[in-house]
């Protein structure tokens, strides 16, 4: 009898610290497809800021973490259907994807930007900085010029992103809009003068401007609020509040220890950080 209730504890104990070390794996999505936030190397492997942020946070969950590699107009379908548990993909806080999914507290944010091949009839519109979250007189003239400049104009985009949403949104007109499953096709096809203009993070288009050699200019203002989000975030499923906080704290700790601004200086060139 003391030996049976011996190996039910056994067996209890066993099943407890299985439970423990599952509840303590967390999988990742990234895109691999975005530097210098998230990419690959030339033997495949992922590197970038968030790559060896997600490495930091991780450490500080205690948690052993596995990266999931994941088209990124399938990154929130991915994560709703659990084929991981987070999203670390330069992913905007927006109220539009906080519908479906959580966000973590913003981590990093470089604002967005026109890109044009230096000579383009767009260069050199006005680079003064608009937060979108604002409705004055300055910011609705800079729209109004805005949908002037673009008016007849193909402007290009990966899909499913808050710069496809900003350009469609009917703020800047109805300008030609043409997406892209990636954005190094956006790149490509900007260079080759099948579009106008791009629009994306500046870091995207700078980070292409300075490994092509193409020269390519940022044009027009630096965006952010309304439509671009409030900074970049992990995203999580609505009901793993628990994982929430974790990374929360996760990321409050990394900040406080400086690690986030290290990345964004390393990765970046400038302190992105939030």
């Amino acid at each position: 009898m003391i030996i049976f209730k011996k190996t039910i504890l056994t067996i209890f104990v066993s099943l407890l610290l299985t439970a423990n070390v599952f509840a303590d794996k967390i999988r990742i999505g990234t895109e691999g497809a975005y530097p210098p936030w998230n990419a690959k190397n030339e033997s495949g492997k992922l590197i970038g800021f968030e790559i060896e942020l997600a490495n930091i946070l991780c450490v500080y969950m205690g948690a052993e973490c596995t990266l999931v590699e994941q088209d990124w107009d399938g990154m929130i379908p991915g994560l709703t259907m659990k084929k991981y548990d987070a999203i670390m993909a330069g992913m905007s806080i927006t109220e539009e994807r906080m519908k479906t999914i959580n966000f973590s507290q913003g981590y990093a944010s470089d604002g967005a930007s026109l890109a044009v091949m230096k000579g383009s009839t767009l260069e050199g519109m006005d680079t003064s900085a608009i937060n979108l979250s604002n409705t004055d007189s300055a910011t609705k003239k800079t729209l109004a010029d805005l949908t002037t400049a673009l008016a007849g104009k193909t402007v290009c985009v990966q899909t499913a992103t808050i710069h496809q949403n900003f350009l469609e949104s009917g703020l800047v007109g109805k300008p030609t809009v043409r997406t892209y499953k990636t954005q190094d096709e956006v790149n490509l096809d900007l260079a080759a003068g099948r579009c106008d203009a791009g629009l994306a993070d500046i870091l995207a288009i700078t980070d292409f401007s300075e490994k092509s050699g193409k020269p390519v200019v940022l044009t027009g203002p630096v965006y952010s609020g309304g439509p671009f989000g409030a900074g970049v975030g992990v995203g999580i499923r609505k009901d793993d509040t628990d994982l929430l906080k974790r990374f929360n704290e996760a990321i409050d700790t990394a900040r406080e220890q400086g690690k986030i601004s290290e990345l964004a200086i390393k990765w970046f060139g400038f302190d992105a950080s939030m």
